[in-house]
């Protein structure tokens, strides 16, 4: 099976996107790891699949994680997608309506390439995270490591935990992201992050992705964090926030707004793979 496809990234946070209108795409989850392996495959963190919209709206967006399991949202990978319908002339729109299985995102591509993606509102409650939690809570705590762990949660159709750090650079992300990501607390395992305030609309970021690990940037990630910082009274928004890979400035107006993400998008080459 030959599939066209085209690498990208959104600071960093590099994507496989195929085209699965114009073409018959198939894969299984051995596939997808194989094509993500950075030595013997293309190497990416997502796969991201465009196809046919079901219910309305002008595609359906489809997300695999590096280990081939399916995930709802990648904030990064909807600036990707939203470059590539636009660029490779499946659209002529520059306001983009977006189906995925956390709902509907509306893309919206910038004159200077730029793309901003209202990632929805953010769901606090501990059921919709999901979180195994009494009640709603500003933080969480829970033991890992022979230490208490504070947390803030929430989903932004992925669940995210925030740990708010002194210094981003030594915080430890490998060990204490892995100990979280896959953490009885969390039913659909999460993605940890690891937030460093920095200024009174900056902070500092970096994810632990569940599924990936580590990764230059992560879109939902620092929406995730913005919320929590804005909840705890930390920053106000917009904010930039500044990860490994470059910097996103993200939007919200408190409880029951949407969150508004607005970063790049990069295309790197095209390419054909015999699977």
């Amino acid at each position: 099976m030959l599939i066209n496809f085209s690498k990208m990234h959104g600071l960093g946070n590099d994507f496989v996107v195929i085209d699965a209108i114009n073409q018959t795409v198939q894969l299984t989850a051995e596939q997808i790891k194989a094509l993500a392996d950075r030595h013997y495959g293309i190497g990416f963190d997502q796969l991201l699949l465009v196809e046919p919209a079901r219910m309305g709206a002008d595609f359906r967006y489809v997300i695999y994680n590096a280990d081939g399991s399916e995930v709802s949202q990648c904030g990064n990978g909807a600036r990707c997608f939203a470059l590539f319908v636009t660029q490779k002339g499946l659209t002529n729109k520059r306001s983009i309506r977006v189906e995925t299985d956390a709902g509907e995102l509306v893309l919206t591509v910038n004159e200077e390439q730029l793309v901003t993606v209202d990632m929805g509102v953010p769901k606090l409650d501990p059921a919709n995270v999901p979180l195994i939690a009494k009640q709603q809570q500003l933080q969480y705590s829970v033991d890992v490591l022979d230490r208490t762990v504070a947390f803030s949660a929430l989903s932004m159709g992925n669940p995210h935990a925030v740990l708010q750090v002194e210094n981003v650079a030594t915080a430890e992300v490998e060990a204490v992201g892995a100990a979280l990501e896959s953490h009885s607390l969390f039913p659909e395992r999460a993605n940890i992050g690891f937030s460093e305030i920095t200024g009174p609309d900056s902070l500092a970021l970096r994810v632990y992705e569940r599924g990936a690990g580590e990764t230059l940037a992560c879109g939902s990630g620092a929406c995730a964090a913005v919320v929590a910082a804005v909840r705890l009274g930390k920053v106000t928004t917009p904010t930039t926030v500044a990860l490994t890979g470059g910097e996103l400035t993200i939007d919200w107006q408190g409880e029951g707004a949407p969150v508004m993400m607005s970063g790049p998008a990069t295309f790197v080459f095209d390419g054909m793979i015999d699977i």
